[in-house]
Order: structure tokens, then sequence, then C-alpha cells
């Protein structure tokens, strides 16, 4: 029998009666992270971390049935040993390991292998089977190192602070909003002010003991501030929230960006290239080093990785989903 499989409502554990991620509701849910793709409403009980908590409660409601696991802690589902391991991705992100007598599988969730002092690192698992995202699974996608990304974002907002202009930074606001903040601040100490649904996420992060200094919420009525650097979500263009903000010069952080037709299809004025999903170069480094015997992909161009794989001598297989996933990136 195989120990994950894919059914209609997400990948499922026959052994031991749960579910990863799951996009319908369920008895049981292992959740990888709180991003909105992977952590949904209805279940009836759920798995995380433990650095998970205030990020799924805010998300989810407090009265979600919630049981927490520290990494690397064993617990035992029907006939299974799982146990939750750094993903690197966002705050409490998770990979999950499955073992059935001598068989181990992973499932990594979204993940990647680049600096962030806001999350705790990957952990390579080893494993017979690995089931591995694929978002940005083409050559193409090779980041340059953070700091130098943020140098430039620096750049930028000193340049437009200059000419008396804010400096508009649209970036995901759970995951990624962090870790520009906190690259950032190896820059300058500068009062860095964010849209309410980031701050709303900062301070799950203060409850798992982040702190952010000198970071505040616009408030309502007072987004007549200039010259400054402001982080939203991109949901917030074209709202009036950022339209009530004086002189602007607006960009993106986001893997995407690594394409300019990208950036040029979105209208923004600069991207720069900050991802929390594992680049191409990683993927790979990452199937190597679990020592698996099989890999599964999931989401983006799951073609070209495969197929590099099958090339290269490893059993590699594209894991069919029902519909593509909207993750933050």
């Amino acid at each position: 029998m195989e120990i994950l499989t894919l059914t209609k409502k997400g990948l499922y554990c026959e052994l031991g009666d749960f579910y990863i991620d799951p996009w319908a509701a369920v008895d049981l849910a292992i959740i990888t992270h709180a991003h909105a793709d992977h952590a949904r409403r209805g279940m009836g009980n759920y798995i995380s971390t433990i650095s998970s908590i205030p990020i799924l409660k805010k998300r989810l409601g407090s009265e979600i049935k919630l049981v927490s696991y520290d990494y690397g802690e064993v617990f035992q589902l029907g006939e299974v040993e799982v146990s939750l391991h750094p993903a690197g991705h966002i705050l409490g992100s998770a990979q999950v390991r499955i073992q059935h007598k001598e068989e181990v599988w992973v499932f990594t969730g979204d993940f990647k292998r680049n600096e962030d002092s806001t999350c705790e690192p990957f952990e390579v698992v080893p494993c017979d089977v690995f089931i591995s995202e694929a978002t940005f699974s083409l050559p193409v996608y090779k980041w340059p190192s953070f700091e130098s990304e943020v140098e430039q974002i620096y750049e930028w907002w000193m340049k437009n602070k200059s000419e008396g202009v804010n400096s508009v930074l649209c970036c995901y606001a759970l995951g990624k909003a962090q870790r520009l903040i906190a690259g950032l601040r190896k820059f300058t100490d500068e009062a860095i002010w964010v849209h309410g649904t980031i701050d709303e996420i900062n301070n799950c992060y203060t409850e798992a003991g982040y702190s952010w200094p000198n970071v505040e919420k616009i408030p309502l009525g007072k987004e007549k501030i200039s010259s400054s650097m402001i982080l939203c979500p991109p949901s917030a263009l074209g709202t009036p929230w950022i339209k009530r903000l004086s002189t602007k010069k607006v960009a993106f952080a986001s893997g995407w960006m690594r394409l300019r037709g990208n950036r040029r299809r979105k209208g923004y004025e600069r991207g720069f290239v900050v991802s929390d999903h594992a680049d191409w170069p990683s993927l790979i480094q990452t199937v190597r080093e679990t020592g698996c015997k099989k890999v599964y992909f999931t989401h983006g161009h799951t073609d070209a990785i495969v197929k590099y794989l099958k090339e290269t001598g490893t059993r590699a297989y594209d894991l069919k989903m029902p519909f593509d996933l909207d993750g933050e990136s």
C-alpha cells in the first residue's frame, strides 16, 4: 500500500487516516504552514508545529481544534509514525515525515533553502519517497542572494526619499513581509510603515518571540506620510487605501520578478527577486540530498524537472493536482 495517495480532498494517508493540507473538509488535517492555499477552514481537527499556532488561530479562528508538536517530535497516527521538520518557507512551516515499518515518505509543503532570519532553516530529511513542490522548477529560476536584493530595495528607497517620494513595496503579508523588514534592518533603523494586514501578521510573529522596532501600521486617515518605505500586500493595489497615499513609486518583491515580462504585465515600476520557494538548483540539490528512491512533484512546471531528473537517473513523476493552487511566492 502507498503511504500517501492523491484524492479529491487532498493527499491522504489511509494507514494513519489523515490528510495533508486538504482543500476540502476532512476530520484530521496536518497543516504544513499557514498560507491560505494550505490552511483552510472547516477541518474537524488540525495538527501543526507549535510556532504555527498564533498564525493559524488568527487566520482560521481561535476556536479550531488544534494539536501542535515540536519539530522532530514523533507521534503515532494509526499504523504510522509522523514527525514535522523545518521547511524554511515561513515561520512554523513544516515538512511531514511519515514512516510505516521501514519505509519513509516525506512531503515538503512549500520550502526554501535561502537565508531567512524569520523562520526555522530547512532540514534535509532522508527518505525513500519524496514529494516536493515545484513552483519555480525551470532553470531560469535561480535566486540572487537575499542580501543583495534587499540592498537594492534599500537603495531604491533612499533614491525615492531624496526625491520626496514614497516607496511602496508590494509583498505577501505572511512570511515575505517579515523577512523583508528583518533584511532592511541590516541597512537602516528608519521607520517602516505597513498595511493593516501585515501588521496583524507581525503581531502573530511577536507572540512567537520576534520584535519589530520602529515598524508601524499606517493609521486610517493618516496616509499622507511622505518619503517613506511602505509595505503592503499586492491585493491593496487599486484600493482606496493606496490611492490615499501621497506621491509614490510601486515595486513588487517576488520570485516571479525573475522574468521582466511579469513586472511589465503587472505594471510595477521595479521588481525585486525575493522568493520564499526553492529555485531550480535548490530543488535538484534537495532531491539528491534526501537519497530518495522516487520523487513526485506538485504544482509549477513539473514536466521540466521530471524530464531532467529522469535523464539523470532519478525516478521522477508528476503528481497531478486537480487544480492549480495560488501559492504565495
